[in-house]
């Protein structure tokens, strides 16, 4: 390299250093550019809180209903609601349910102990419920006492109601229809069954059939 080459060299690490004035310092970079106002702190992310408190219960056996239930859970931590899910009709369970607990932590130990736990040879199935995923009307007449209803006693009423003249006529025409399909099929089969007359009907019976011996 000749001299007016080492020359143009120094003078070009010269303007360079020039326009970093604290490269010397031991603690600036001479990678990274100092920033504008400081060095700036990051905010600590602090871990989410769980704030579920109603699980998810399912595959309850046969005989593990409200009574057994809360008496069960409240070894854990105090119980605000507990409802199972019944049939309307029967009052049966549908083998599911929902807890909620006073304390979500107390809610999250339930769910880690109790999933997959065997009971009277079921596997309870345990699970978190998110606040935003309950519905509105869960709860809902949960603290009821659960009473079938007597449709035995909804159709007696029905049946034995007063009607007009014409509902009476029409149920009447309802009967006697049934009871000529009743009559033929009876005739189709070779039966031999002399079938009674409707009394009460307020219009001319079917006449009786008679079949021949043979």
């Amino acid at each position: 390299m000749g001299v007016k080459a080492r020359k143009a060299s120094k003078k070009a690490i010269k303007k360079a250093s020039s326009q970093f004035p604290n490269s010397d310092s031991k603690t600036a970079s001479a990678d990274f550019l100092p920033l504008e106002g400081g060095p700036r702190e990051i905010p600590e992310t602090k871990p989410l809180q769980n704030s579920a408190t109603v699980l998810y219960v399912g595959r309850i056996p046969h005989g593990f209903y409200e009574k057994e239930m809360e008496a069960y859970f409240q070894q854990f931590g105090a119980i605000k609601r507990l409802r199972i899910a019944r049939n309307k009709k029967t009052g049966k369970s549908k083998h599911f349910g929902f807890i909620e607990f006073e304390n979500p932590q107390v809610a999250e130990v339930v769910a880690d102990c109790m999933h997959n736990y065997l009971l009277f040879e079921h596997l309870l199935q345990v699970h978190l419920i998110p606040p935003e995923h309950v519905h509105p009307k869960l709860w809902r007449g949960f603290n009821y006492k659960f009473k079938p209803v007597d449709y035995v006693q909804i159709e007696r009423k029905r049946h034995n109601k007063v009607r007009t003249l014409e509902e009476h006529k029409k149920l009447v025409e309802k009967i006697i229809k049934r009871d000529t399909k009743r009559r033929k099929r009876i005739e189709a089969a070779g039966i031999d069954y002399e079938c009674p007359e409707i009394v009460g009907s307020g219009q001319s019976a079917p006449k009786k059939i008679k079949f021949d011996e043979d």
